[in-house]
């Protein structure tokens, strides 16, 4: 394939505790590529790539998703063993093929490439985005609405709507999305246990413990992928959520109400619970930080206000 050069910078994305990428180095430089740091700088040099097993400590689906690309620039066939299962795996892999790339065994934990295919352009649908649904699903069970996914597909997050529907939502689904009507007051639900999928998605974590804070009972939320994922608790104690957090357990007492303060975002999920947290709220929320939320999020604001929330977007809040 010829030589591969290429400089990039260390990671970014949100604070959530150590996210080493040691797994993406690790598995191309046993592909054969030559890495190097220079100035926060990481140099990849390889005269060419060449197919192996790899073998992944934890199922990362960056690395995943990474080792994938890569081994298509290869020769050779190349095994990703304890791979990530999420959709979005699938959802590359079919994006690949119809490029002309030999890929199979994504949505289980092996996936092989079979390098040495010249790839073509084509033309694919992405994926419904199984976060922001899990968002919207979540802010009309807190605001006591109703609303309907087009296109969402439940078998992406079944996870997330069985714990909507044992907090007391009225959850149906078909081909054409997925449609969430809240019944009665919510109340308290099993233990919440993030893990890689199927398990429940560390995404969705922080909007569902924004809809269940003023719920009736107590519900105990334990964080197993990052280890700084509530920093949204402090946020949501200001609008009177009664939220108490030991390492990696957060118990969360349902309030009877909550009130509306001036809150700040810190992360992409923490912020967008914010704002589902606000929607069941008495009197006004003002959310800074938005900048976090519009990472993940294709204009948040303009989607709950087709909704039926009262929000608007004020950019000198992130100014003062």
């Amino acid at each position: 394939m010829g030589l591969w050069h290429h400089k990039a910078s260390q990671r970014g994305g949100c604070e959530l505790g150590p996210r080493p990428i040691d797994l993406h180095l690790t598995g191309l430089r046993d592909l054969g590529t030559d890495i190097r740091e220079d100035g926060g700088r990481l140099c990849c040099t390889a005269p060419r790539l060449v197919g192996r097993e790899l073998i992944l400590s934890l199922p990362s689906v960056g690395a995943t998703e990474n080792l994938m690309l890569a081994a298509c620039g290869g020769e050779g066939t190349t095994s990703i063993c304890n791979a990530a299962r999420e959709p979005e795996i699938e959802d590359l892999q079919n994006y690949l093929c119809v490029c002309g790339a030999k890929v199979s065994g994504a949505g289980t934990s092996t996936v092989t490439v079979e390098g040495g295919t010249l790839l073509h352009g084509g033309t694919y649908t992405v994926m419904p985005d199984r976060i922001a649904a899990a968002t919207y699903l979540c802010a009309a069970a807190a605001a006591g609405g109703e609303v309907r996914l087009t296109g969402a597909k439940e078998r992406h997050l079944s996870t997330v709507t069985a714990a909507l529907r044992e907090a007391g939502c009225a959850v149906t689904s078909d081909n054409g999305g997925i449609t969430l009507r809240r019944v009665r007051e919510l109340r308290a639900i099993r233990p919440i246990h993030t893990a890689p999928y199927p398990g429940f998605p560390t995404d969705a974590q922080a909007v569902l413990m924004a809809t269940l804070a003023h719920s009736r009972g107590v519900t105990v939320f334990e964080e197993n992928i990052f280890t700084n994922r509530f920093r949204h608790v402090d946020e949501l104690t200001r609008m009177g959520a009664d939220i108490r957090v030991s390492g990696r357990v957060a118990v969360v007492t349902g309030a009877e109400r909550l009130h509306g303060a001036s809150v700040r975002s810190t992360d992409l999920r923490g912020g967008a619970a914010l704002c589902v947290a606000a929607l069941a709220a008495e009197g006004e929320t003002a959310v800074s930080g938005v900048e976090h939320i519009d990472r993940g999020y294709e204009d948040i604001t303009e989607t709950l206000k087709a909704l039926g929330a009262d929000i608007r977007r004020d950019d000198s809040l992130d100014a003062e």
